[in-house]
């Protein structure tokens, strides 16, 4: 495992030439913001980053903190991704105006122990935000990633939440109408992200897609998620990382010339976590079936 000081080294060293693009789903909070500063920061701003989530003033805030040069862009596309009516009409604008992107960063998400909670499509609002939500971004965005690679540039997706961690599918039960449990929405929502990165991988080798874990970051996720972690926080500070040093290590996999081309599943040290030991070719095609269809329907 190379140190952070290596990384941070690592991460400047291999700074684009070019001013990339990169679109950060869950991109005004925790995890996603932090990669967001981080990529402005190593390329002195020489970036068009979109910043896409709920709270607009949060990102006006995290854009007035990033450096800015001529060459800067920064916006933010408003999109409740709970609802995928909303994430399909987002990944349209996008498509529509962006000429490119080369990093495609996902990591949308809540920590709560309320059982299922629906939303007005019928689906699970966590499932909803840990999987179908990136997955139809990564789908509809799929054109953007393929000029940016056609231009000799970068074409990256980072999906973070729990790579490693082998969730294994109901088959019967993919999206958990029946027999909900914070584990078995867990379990599914890492299988469906790991089979995600093996079927775009699959489908478009030039490109590189990334199901990452981590770890303990110290976010508004974590530290809003129950009073007692107020408590705990000399421990956690003890089993946990800032998310600023968290970015570097994703930045690390967003940069990285060993993470040009393929499926990659890394821990929280861009360690080799290991694909997951339940996917099959059958189960890929089952998931990815039912993720065009569901993420496709036009609930109200």
């Amino acid at each position: 495992m190379p140190s952070l000081s290596v990384v941070r080294a690592a991460n400047l060293a291999s700074v684009p030439r070019y001013r990339p693009t990169a679109l950060f789903l869950g991109g005004t909070s925790g995890v996603g913001q932090a990669v967001a500063e981080a990529l402005a920061q190593v390329t002195n701003g020489n970036s068009h980053i979109v910043l896409c989530g709920r709270n607009k003033s949060a990102a006006d805030k995290i854009i007035e903190g990033l450096p800015q040069t001529s060459n800067s862009k920064y916006e933010f596309e408003q999109c409740d991704a709970t609802l995928m009516s909303n994430v399909r009409s987002t990944t349209s604008s996008l498509a529509g105006r962006l000429t490119k992107l080369n990093y495609l960063v996902l990591s949308p998400g809540f920590l709560t122990l309320k059982g299922r909670d629906e939303t007005s499509e019928g689906m699970d609002k966590k499932l909803a935000l840990n999987y179908y939500a990136r997955w139809r971004f990564v789908y509809d965005l799929m054109p953007l990633l393929e000029k940016a690679k056609a231009q000799g540039e970068e074409a990256r997706v980072l999906t973070v939440l729990a790579a490693g961690t082998n969730g294994k599918l109901d088959e019967s039960n993919l999206d958990l109408k029946k027999g909900y449990g914070l584990k078995a929405a867990a379990d599914n929502a890492t299988a469906m992200n790991d089979y995600m990165v093996e079927d775009f991988a699959a489908q478009h080798p030039n490109m590189a897609f990334i199901h990452a874990y981590p770890g303990i970051v110290r976010t508004p996720l974590l530290t809003d998620f129950h009073w007692s972690i107020k408590i705990l926080m000399p421990l956690v500070h003890l089993i946990s990382v800032s998310p600023a040093e968290c970015a570097q290590w994703m930045l690390y996999a967003l940069f990285d010339p060993k993470f040009t081309k393929g499926p990659f599943f890394i821990n929280n040290h861009a360690e080799d976590a290991g694909a997951n030991k339940y996917s099959t070719p059958a189960l890929r095609k089952l998931v990815w079936e039912h993720s065009l269809t569901r993420t496709s329907e036009a609930r109200t």
